[in-house]
């Protein structure tokens, strides 16, 4: 098929274009930066550099290429660290999730693209109570009112209902926390200063995603599936208490700092303490079954350890 991807040099997007190529798609990839064009060729793609809120650029993209398939991947989320105003430090993914993602509608519309896969949110955040049950898609994307967040969540709701409903073929994957290679390096270097403490317990609990894997669930997205959402997330949920101390060992550093909540909120804000303590994780199974995709690293302890060794 003819595929159109945004967001092709990003963490995820650097592992999917050679994976479409290998499958026998024919590519058009984009980047923000013409200094990147010569990566994307290499890897079998025909580059287009364009900013994806430039409406009018996008729309003439996607035309030029004509594709059966948009593959919706533009986030900015490298080097980060606070997450103190989730809403500040996320705005730019804001505006691609909200107006980037209206673009690439239209130009779905005008191109005559039957499918259309946007990245969603798996990760953790301030979820609401339900007695330790997992996520799953018949679960809407909700979380408890946290004032910093209001932009973000708005913005990821709004992936979630625009793009099932503008297209035939309308998919999410509310991806869970990526790590592996070239996505989260932030981490582990935070995780040997500990720089990242277990607070409040630590009861929140994390999905997480190895990025070639999270590339592999992707690339089964564009080939089948009803339209909808997914949880792409591995098959092992875990609280922050048990995964961040292994993470810990598997990169040598000591063991993390603990924290009280109150002090959590003084020193690192509100959603970061939710994380830690609310956050409740996903469930793959519909994922596994409608797309036929299951995860190579099905835990985060062998792929933490091979990630990182």
């Amino acid at each position: 098929m003819r595929i159109f991807i945004t967001g092709a040099t990003g963490a995820l997007g650097r592992h999917l274009v050679p994976g479409l190529v290998g499958a026998g798609h024919e590519v058009t990839a984009t980047t923000r930066s013409a200094g990147k064009i010569a990566q994307l060729r290499e890897a079998g793609a025909e580059p287009v550099v364009v900013d994806g809120l430039d409406r009018e650029g996008v729309i003439a993209a996607v035309e030029a290429a004509a594709p059966e398939v948009i593959v919706h991947e533009m986030t900015a989320l490298a080097g980060m660290r606070s997450f103190r105003n989730p809403d500040k430090l996320f705005a730019d993914t804001n505006d691609l999730r909200t107006r980037g993602t209206d673009n690439l509608l239209a130009a779905a519309e005008r191109s005559g693209a039957r499918r259309f896969i946007a990245q969603g949110y798996g990760g953790p955040g301030p979820d609401k109570p339900s007695n330790g049950q997992l996520k799953t898609e018949d679960d809407p994307f909700g979380w408890q009112p946290v004032p910093s967040t209001v932009h973000a969540q708005a913005a990821i709701r709004h992936v979630e209902t625009t793009v099932p409903a503008g297209v035939p073929e309308g998919l999410v994957l509310r991806y869970g926390s990526f790590y592996g290679p070239g996505a989260s390096d932030v981490l582990v270097d935070m995780v040997r200063k500990r720089q990242i403490p277990v607070i409040g317990g630590g009861a929140g609990v994390w999905s997480f995603i190895e990025i070639t894997d999270a590339a592999a669930a992707t690339l089964a997205a564009v080939e089948r599936g009803a339209p909808g959402v997914y949880n792409v997330v591995d098959d092992d949920p875990a609280p922050v208490s048990e995964w961040l101390p292994y993470l810990a060992k598997v990169v040598g550093a000591k063991p993390p700092l603990r924290l009280p909540a109150w002090l959590g909120r003084l020193l690192a804000g509100e959603f970061v303490v939710a994380q830690m303590t609310t956050s409740r994780g996903s469930s793959n199974v519909k994922t596994r079954k409608a797309l036929g995709w299951e995860p190579r690293f099905a835990s985060w302890r062998e792929g933490f350890s091979a990630w990182v060794s």
